[in-house]
């Protein structure tokens, strides 16, 4: 599968399974031997049992009200990039998560390697200046 294609449909299903916390959904992107690092200093989520725990974990407190991504931008080497920006409550409260997400992928076009970079803010709010996303 060609990187951008992989990319697309990485995007698409997240900004779906996210919404609707679909664990299940989410971790048909992945190769089974994946590593994803939610932030850079923790430690990596190594293979989709671990991922799988991770993303029941960071759902489990979340009422998700809007996902939106960018475009993927996509590079050599199978590797991709996408920003994006979540409208969510956490214990009642209103959150605003914006980030980004680095992933590399393999032939089948499953991520291999997936890095985020994500900020929160209380309320809801727009990113004040966002490259990619529209």
């Amino acid at each position: 599968m060609e990187t951008r294609e992989a990319a697309e449909r990485f995007v698409r299903v997240w900004r779906r399974a996210w919404a609707e916390h679909d664990v299940d959904a989410l971790l048909e992107l992945y190769a089974e031997s994946c590593v994803h690092r939610s932030m850079p200093f923790r430690e990596p989520h190594r293979g989709r049992a671990e991922l799988a725990e991770y993303l029941r974990w960071s759902f489990a407190a979340e009422r998700v009200t809007d996902v939106r991504f960018s475009a993927p931008v996509v590079g050599a080497g199978g590797v991709a990039v996408a920003e994006f920006r979540v409208l969510a409550e956490e214990e009642g409260a209103p959150i605003t998560l914006a980030g980004c997400v680095l992933a590399r992928f393999d032939a089948a076009g499953l991520a291999v390697e997936t890095r985020d970079y994500w900020h929160t803010v209380e309320g809801h709010r727009e990113p004040e200046d966002t490259l990619f996303l529209g």
